[in-house]
């Protein structure tokens, strides 16, 4: 199996590729969006801003977003769930995702931002927790994502007053706003099951 990680130049993403490799799959990092969608399974990683992530999807965008709505196995960490998203409040206003849930991402509505470090996953309703338990996850974000239609979202966490999506998922694409690499041995065991589950 071939996961690709399509990688939009905003940081490391070594502790990534290397959780990824540990499910026995070869794992390439692929800067052009046309490129990275000729895989078995595509990951948007976690860091770095919309606005520059979406000035690097732009060339691909349209052939991202088709290849994930027939079906193409999508996991979108952090800034990557972010990006499944049509719009966000960070960076530039004509800066656009790819639109596989509508919504936009605002700021966390918060004293304390960003938020890092360890909070509670609540709320799950999705295969992948009862084949991977996930209480709590290592999340380190500023913006959250606003589903129009919160049908959508598979589990919950809370920061201060602000609740917002854990998890989304439409079909093989599922958005987590937290990082399972950086989540211990449960954050890997989820990673491992949505990989199990998409390409089973």
């Amino acid at each position: 199996m071939k996961v690709t990680i399509f990688d939009y130049g905003a940081g490391n993403i070594h502790s990534l590729a290397k959780a990824i490799a540990a499910f026995g799959a070869t794992v390439e990092v692929e800067p052009d969006p046309m490129l990275a969608i000729e895989t078995d399974v595509v990951v948007l990683p976690g860091v770095g801003a919309f606005g520059l992530a979406a000035e690097h999807l732009a060339p691909g965008r349209i052939a991202m977003q088709a290849a994930l709505r027939a079906g193409l196995p999508c996991l979108g960490i952090c800034l990557g769930m972010q990006l499944l998203f049509g719009a966000s409040d960070e960076g530039a206003p004509n800066a656009r995702g790819l639109e596989i849930f509508s919504g936009r991402v605002t700021r966390l509505r918060a004293r304390r931002v960003p938020q890092i470090g360890w909070n509670a996953v609540d709320d799950a309703d999705d295969e992948l927790f009862v084949r991977a338990p996930l209480s709590y996850a290592y999340y380190a974000n500023s913006y959250v994502c606003r589903p129009v239609d919160d049908a959508v979202v598979r589990a919950w966490s809370t920061h201060e007053d602000d609740r917002f999506p854990a998890v989304v998922r439409a079909g093989r694409t599922v958005g987590v706003q937290f990082h399972p690499e950086k989540s211990s041995g449960p954050g890997l065991r989820f990673l491992h099951a949505f990989l199990d589950d998409v390409t089973s």
